[in-house]
């Protein structure tokens, strides 16, 4: 892999959906959450995320699931 493609500081709906062990759709409906971070991008496979937004974002979202 070469360019953005390498880039693991970004992160597609796909590998989004990988590290939270959910489908793409459920990750598309989770990003329309207003506490979801705001992609960087959209380019034509869908929006591009960071990595360390998500990251946090899922760490403050598993803690609030997890007091459901």
């Amino acid at each position: 892999m070469t360019g953005a493609a390498a880039d693991s500081s970004l992160m597609g709906a796909r590998e989004i959906a990988d590290r939270m062990g959910l489908s793409r759709q459920r990750v598309q409906q989770l990003a329309e959450r207003p506490d979801f971070p705001a992609p960087v991008a959209l380019l034509r496979m869908g929006r591009v995320w960071r990595t360390t937004e998500i990251e946090s974002w899922l760490r403050i979202y598993r803690d609030f699931e997890e007091r459901k």
